[in-house]
């Protein structure tokens, strides 16, 4: 009796801290299943709850990217930081927002920053300047042509990518 008292107190355990979570913000699978792992509960009850909640569409991973990939675009990161993110966090699909962005609006996005962040001015002859902003725009996660692109702006009213 003490056996099937514990499996409940488990599930019920389980199914609580999921739903607390979820309530919060979306996760992914992954971030659940580490998540109720570190309050010690069993992998199979962790699966079995997690298993019904996505039948019920309250843990769903395409939600969790979209929503993901939008704050962090919206945050100024480009498309190899937010996959990257996403792979850690499980979710190994590009969700469809990132493959509806075009080269010219990520590129559009990085001068937003690059004017917020460093101003629009010439780069030509600072290479000091030019290596420490592309290396900022690299770690943001815009790819080596994005990077190009954007510090070879130096107007405020970039027309376009």
């Amino acid at each position: 009796m003490a056996k099937q008292e514990n499996s409940d107190d488990q599930e019920y355990k389980a199914r609580s801290v999921a739903l607390r979570l979820l309530a919060r913000r979306e996760h992914s699978r992954q971030e659940l299943t580490l998540k109720l792992r570190q309050r010690k509960l069993d992998g199979s009850v962790i699966s079995m709850v997690l298993d019904d909640y996505e039948n019920e569409g309250w843990l769903d991973d395409a939600r969790f990217a979209d929503i993901y990939s939008r704050q962090r675009i919206d945050l100024g990161y480009g498309p190899l930081r937010v996959l990257a993110e996403l792979q850690q966090r499980g979710v190994h699909k590009a969700p469809d927002c990132l493959d509806e962005i075009s080269d010219a609006d990520w590129v559009r996005n990085a001068v937003l920053l690059r004017e917020k962040r460093f101003g629009l001015s010439d780069l030509t002859d600072d290479w000091d300047e030019k290596a420490r902003q592309a290396r900022f725009f690299t770690r943001r996660g815009f790819t080596a042509a994005h990077v190009e692109r954007v510090l070879e702006v130096s107007e405020p009213d970039y027309p376009g990518a």
